[in-house]
């Protein structure tokens, strides 16, 4: 029960967030936001209906695809929740916020229309549901050809923002790409997380001492595997543990004590999930 209240907080507060990038953003700004609000975008720029009201009508076919693809019933459900939530505020914040926006300088509005608007995107995708649109087709493409979500949105928007350059001019069409560029980072860091966590493979003769030093200091787990050096042709330890990036200073001293001839290499996980991190939810 806890868990579905937060679901759909998050789709209403991803929601208010899109919604707020549009009118402050996007549409004083005449940038194209991509799909489905960008055609509306597009449209309304010749015939003066209301924005979130053409969003809602054109996501209809897509919630056909959704529901045959994405989960059914309870995609649906938080499809249209998060749908009709975005198209009733995007209508409604346009008496409220003023016509011009915050500002005139297109740079600022693809920026932050960018990165408020992927925000929201990423808020309604942690919510277990989408605001209809090409976030549905981001989503298709995810789990067919496993492309991630912001080449996504460059591919499924980018036929919406060469039809604006018609609409509005070149000029704000290259804006507006920036401005999906930008809202596909955001997504993805808001929907995954920042990559803030260390992985460390140690290749070491003495894998006892290091192996102890990171179990007893830093209370860190350490699995370890076989192998061979290929120009030795000596059999060698392998260590792998995963650490956060404060604690990175930490491992390597250790290391460095415990073997100083020892062969790391450091990367950079995108998550860690289980003990000592983050717990693994479905």
């Amino acid at each position: 029960m806890l868990s579905r209240l937060r679901d759909y907080f998050l789709l209403l507060l991803g929601a208010l967030v899109q919604a707020l990038s549009m009118v402050l953003f996007y549409i004083p700004g005449k940038l194209a936001a991509g799909g489905v609000s960008g055609t509306a975008q597009i449209i309304h720029n010749y015939v003066p209906l209301p924005i979130g009201m053409m969003v809602l009508g054109m996501n209809i076919p897509l919630f056909l695809l959704g529901w045959r693809f994405l989960g059914g019933r309870r995609f649906l459900g938080r499809t249209i929740v998060a749908t009709v939530a975005y198209t009733t505020l995007l209508d409604a914040l346009t008496f409220v916020v003023p016509k011009e926006g915050l500002t005139p300088d297109p740079v600022l509005n693809a920026l932050y229309g960018g990165v408020i608007g992927g925000i929201g995107v990423g808020l309604v995708f942690r919510g277990q549901g989408t605001s209809g649109g090409t976030d549905i087709l981001a989503r298709l493409l995810g789990q067919w050809r496993g492309i991630p979500v912001s080449q996504s949105y460059l591919i499924t928007d980018a036929g919406v923002v060469l039809v604006a350059g018609l609409a509005f001019s070149w000029e704000l069409a290259l804006y507006a790409l920036v401005a999906l560029y930008v809202s596909g980072l955001a997504t993805e860091a808001t929907l995954e997380g920042a990559g803030v966590v260390r992985t460390a493979t140690i290749i070491t003769t003495q894998p006892q001492a290091v192996a102890g030093k990171i179990l007893n200091e830093m209370q860190r787990g350490v699995t370890m595997w076989p192998g061979t050096g290929m120009y030795s042709g000596q059999e060698q330890k392998i260590l792998f543990c995963a650490v956060t990036r404060a604690e990175l200073s930490q491992l390597k001293a250790i290391i460095h004590e415990a073997d100083p001839k020892a062969f790391v290499v450091i990367g950079q996980a995108h998550e860690a999930l289980g003990e000592g991190f983050k717990p693994l939810k479905q």
